[in-house]
């Protein structure tokens, strides 16, 4: 990790390639795409901060608690060159950021929150649509389950403040693992869809599943999950819930957060004009988080390991039943699920 230590010659420099940044009072994206060019990391324990550039060139870096909120009278961090930077803001508070480099300015945040008691929460933030705008930051939320969170946990996420929790689960599990909520939350939503219950499906006997048996029942899942008239209605009340502004910023999330809340994800994100491949890259990432959280399983249970984790024709098996349903992921949103898209686009696009 480098230190940022600048001396005034090189600070000088930087100021002067970020001038006409210099009175800016907004944040926004401007010039080329960097939003994958920059990633802020917190530390799971701790929740302290880092910034990863992934792009040559001079940058400088200014925080707020909100995106309206962003303090540009004096940068957090500035450098010339890529690598992993600490980043001395207040630990115990989500920030929000805007980078500011040669090629192009943008907002960004922690994708991944530092839930010490969780492990796959996540701001559906950050990304691009089909027409060049974002999603915004602090939002919407996706996670797996809540029940482990710490005190530090639960006040990071009122801080933001979160205001509505809508669970997936399904009634047993909920009974079992409680959700944990911030003080913030003001309303919880128990929109159970039982499909997608890895608990159910483990106690099941499994002694005879083969692997290729695994993955088709997850296709099967996720083709189920929106065909399925419950599961339908349950999706169509979160959407009315989002289309609220009161209830937002809102988190949605299951046991996992990667098949219930996955596919709850890939739609929110084509409403908002998401392209496919980006969605299945978000979904994808439950790989990385949930590893730890399902090891012990996959180990005891390796020919259904595919019932821990996500592969891409997973989710794919589901929005291609929905394209030879309805002709299109949107037409589905629209006609089955209420979705006004201009609405949602107009609340949640930068």
């Amino acid at each position: 990790m480098k230190k940022l230590i600048i001396p005034m010659i090189l600070a000088s420099l930087i100021a002067t390639s970020c001038d006409k940044k210099a009175t800016q009072n907004q944040a926004g994206y401007t010039g080329e795409d960097i939003s994958n060019d920059v990633s802020i990391i917190r530390d799971k324990t701790t929740k302290s901060a880092t910034i990863q550039i992934y792009t040559q060139g001079k940058w400088t870096l200014y925080a707020g608690r909100s995106v309206d909120g962003i303090d540009f009278s004096q940068p957090v961090a500035q450098g010339i060159d890529s690598g992993t930077f600490p980043l001395n803001i207040t630990d115990s508070i989500r920030s929000y950021f805007e980078i500011i480099t040669e090629k192009g300015s943008a907002i960004v945040s922690d994708r991944h929150l530092p839930m010490t008691g969780g492990y796959n929460f996540r701001d559906l933030g950050g990304y691009k649509t089909t027409d060049g705008k974002y999603v915004k930051w602090g939002k919407i939320f996706r996670s797996d389950d809540l029940h482990k969170l710490t005190d530090s946990d639960l006040d990071y996420l009122a801080a933001i403040p979160l205001i509505s929790i809508v669970d997936f689960r399904s009634g047993e599990e909920m009974e079992q693992a409680p959700d944990k909520n911030p003080s913030s939350v003001k309303s919880n939503y128990p929109y159970s869809i039982s499909p997608g219950d890895l608990m159910a499906a483990v106690k099941q006997d499994i002694s005879k599943i083969t692997a290729e048996q695994a993955d088709r029942m997850m296709k099967d899942m996720n083709i189920l999950l929106v065909t399925n008239s419950a599961c339908i209605h349950q999706y169509k009340e979160f959407f009315k819930l989002l289309q609220n502004g009161d209830n937002i910023p809102l988190m949605f999330h299951c046991s996992a957060g990667k098949d219930r809340t996955g596919m709850g994800a890939a739609l929110v994100l084509s409403a908002l004009g998401v392209d496919e491949q980006t969605i299945l890259k978000d979904y994808l990432l439950s790989n990385t988080y949930l590893a730890n959280k399902y090891a012990g399983l996959k180990s005891q249970y390796p020919a259904i390991s595919s019932l821990f984790e996500v592969k891409p024709e997973f989710l794919q098996a589901g929005l291609d039943q929905i394209k030879k349903d309805h002709g299109s992921v949107e037409n589905y949103l629209t006609k089955v699920l209420g979705v006004d898209i201009q609405k949602v686009r107009e609340m949640y696009l930068y």
